[in-house]
């Protein structure tokens, strides 16, 4: 695979405690960094005809982000979630409905794609989750499914529908419980889902304790943070961790290191409010140390 990444899904403002508005969502963030990194994904979006897609867009051209992609409603308004913090941890109240729950079908010409990547929130409510599962049935080697539980607006059997479509799936510790059985172990429960629904790998996050990468091949990879690593806030850690993820993938990248890259990266995010930052020097080290420029 050496392009044709798709990125399907919600794109919305985070509105922190004190005020400040951040740009957000699980595609639009793995998008966001994809971009950075070299990729130019095609991201399949929908914000309102009001002053947050307006804004949305430009950050988009801005950026040098492809925004064929990005559908206008002209009823619903832009994606908002607002963020609390309790204990540490972001607790989202995501407002519905908005404008990505209504992203209509990608034409044909546009629907072809080596690898695509889609999360669960964007599939709450029907019309998008038809224009996804239409996207699905199109010509792609891989799909990557990042699985984002975010009460109240998920379906155990809904989700678990999208991760029988995929080859890769990522998922957080908390996730993978809601999801599976009670098992011995976490690394159990991830392999029992890697079985059931015959995926090529899973990805489980594990927050402050790293990550770990099992396959059907039979590896299986860990890796940690550094222990001294700053911490701002983790809104958006694992959108980065899933970004790295899929160049791993993309640019066919031994797992192993695939893994302690988006660690790396994961770990970077955190020391900065927000999931995404205009900032190209924020990414420049790492287009160095991996030889992104080749």
């Amino acid at each position: 695979m050496t392009g044709g990444l798709c990125i399907f899904g919600e794109v919305l403002f985070d509105h922190f405690p004190d005020g400040k508005r951040v740009l957000g969502g699980a595609p639009f963030n793995v998008a966001w960094h994809l971009q950075a990194f070299g990729k130019a994904p095609y991201f399949i979006s929908r914000v309102g005809n009001d002053d947050e897609g307006k804004t949305i867009r430009q950050a988009m051209h801005d950026w040098g982000m492809r925004t064929d992609g990005l559908q206008a409603d002209p009823h619903y308004p832009t994606g908002r979630v607002s963020i609390e913090f309790e204990n540490g941890e972001p607790v989202y109240d995501i407002v519905k409905p908005c404008a990505y729950d209504a992203i209509e079908p990608v034409p044909a010409a546009n629907s072809a794609c080596q690898m695509l990547y889609h999360g669960s929130l964007a599939l709450r409510d029907k019309v998008s989750r038809q224009s996804a599962e239409q996207l699905r049935a199109s010509n792609h080697e891989t799909l990557f499914v990042d699985v984002n539980l975010r009460p109240p607006w998920w379906q155990r059997e809904q989700v678990l529908q999208m991760v029988r479509a995929a080859h890769w799936v990522k998922l957080n510790h908390e996730e993978l419980a809601l999801l599976t059985p009670a098992a011995a172990s976490e690394s159990t429960r991830a392999q029992a889902l890697l079985a059931a629904y015959q995926l090529t790998g899973v990805v489980l996050t594990h927050g402050s304790r790293g990550a770990e990468l099992l396959t059907a091949a039979g590896d299986h990879y860990q890796v940690a943070p550094q222990s001294d690593i700053k911490v701002v806030d983790t809104v958006g850690a694992g959108d980065a961790f899933a970004s790295v993820m899929i160049l791993g993938l993309n640019n066919r990248w031994p797992l192993e290191l695939t893994l302690q890259r988006a660690q790396n990266f994961a770990s970077a995010i955190v020391g900065q409010r927000g999931a995404t930052t205009a900032d190209r020097a924020f990414y420049q080290d790492f287009i160095a140390n991996w030889q992104l420029n080749g």
